[in-house]
């Protein structure tokens, strides 16, 4: 693996990076009932990370497919796909791309960057946990990273929910997002 040392962290050389679609998972978790949570996934999508020289200057960008959420439940997951929340036929993809990254401490930065959801652009701040570099069996330069952020779905037009008998909503306002994963050289 082609790597370098930076700030005590053994870090991927300068280049740009592709997230590796069968090692990334794309998650979200929001309240149900006010009492649990609901978990999901995108199963489509592509991305990649340009790492600079210096690495406070290095990029990211991602896309999603929208038709491609699944949470486990095939009437929950249409309804998703619908106009009441993602518009999926009018809206085929999420975008985030980075703008900056605004510090770090250790193997945590934090990256800003713009998340368009339905028609909607708003700036979103991203947690993100490097977890090291390596070479996987076949010689490819492979490197991990966890990323979590959480949103008020309804600044996005994501604004359907119904009310409770016993008080509270059915869908809560905000999501939480977690993405595990690898990227590989480009």
């Amino acid at each position: 693996m082609s790597t370098r040392t930076w700030e005590g962290l053994t870090i991927p050389a300068a280049g740009t990076y592709n997230l590796d679609v069968n090692h990334t998972q794309i998650g979200f978790v929001v309240k149900h009932m006010m009492v649990s949570k609901v978990r999901g996934r995108f199963d489509k999508f592509a991305g990649s990370v340009t790492i600079a020289e210096n690495p406070l200057e290095s990029s990211a960008e991602l896309t999603i497919n929208t038709d491609s959420i699944t949470t486990g439940a095939p009437d929950r997951d249409g309804h998703l796909r619908s106009d009441d929340f993602l518009a999926a036929e009018k809206f085929p993809e999420i975008t985030f791309r980075s703008t900056r990254v605004v510090s770090h401490s250790g193997d945590e930065f934090t990256v800003v960057g713009n998340l368009t959801v339905r028609d909607v652009t708003k700036e979103v701040e991203l947690t993100v946990e490097y977890g090291g570099a390596g070479t996987n069996p076949w010689g490819q330069d492979v490197w991990g990273f966890a990323i979590t952020t959480e949103f008020d779905r309804e600044g996005f037009g994501l604004t359907w929910n119904q009310a409770l008998e016993t008080g509270g909503v059915l869908v809560g306002k905000k999501i939480k997002v977690e993405i595990e994963g690898e990227a590989n050289r480009a």
